[in-house]
């Protein structure tokens, strides 16, 4: 796939200079596609323009030389925002007693989608307790997740406002 390929271009690139991506979304359009990629700092601090802009002229770069892409295209970089996608199993290992919402590719227990609060992460299975007060833990192969997300809280929203602040 197209993600993929962009992502073994872009990868240790990017980590070189400091960002890791979260994720890759390509985009194909009747006229021109847009290439859109999620990055963070890998030393934890908030994203700025600065970093965006340093990420998207390197990539950019890397992208032309490789030509993955056929045609014209739009490069969006940019972080993943406070209701971020979890893609990666640290991922939810950081945002351990948040909410989220998760998105199975085969059904466990007759259900695709869960809701709540991650409770853990264990080996490869995250480990999400039901939001609605019956304390239900659902236990889920990371393998299995085909998307995820944090949900938007008053919690989450102080997290990275003390995040920022420390910043």
């Amino acid at each position: 796939m197209i993600n993929e390929k962009i992502f073994s271009i872009l990868d240790e690139p990017l980590k070189f200079r400091g960002y890791e991506i979260i994720k890759i979304n390509y985009k194909k359009g009747p006229k021109r596609s847009t290439l859109q990629i999620f990055i963070e700092r890998i030393d934890g601090k908030a994203i700025t323009i600065d970093d965006c802009e340093k990420a998207s002229k390197a990539a950019s770069l890397l992208l032309d030389a490789n030509d993955p892409i056929s045609g014209e295209y739009n490069l969006e970089m940019s972080s993943p925002g406070i209701d971020r996608p979890l893609t990666r199993l640290k991922d939810f290992q950081n945002y351990i007693g948040f909410d989220a919402k998760i998105s199975l590719k085969l059904p466990i227990e007759d259900r695709k989608n869960f809701s709540g609060i991650i409770a853990n992460v264990q080996d490869n299975n995250v480990i999400i307790k039901s939001a609605d007060g019956q304390n239900i833990e659902s236990e889920i192969d990371f393998d299995n997740i085909h998307s995820a997300k944090l949900i938007l809280t008053d919690r989450l929203i102080d997290h990275y406002k003390k995040t920022y602040e420390n910043a």
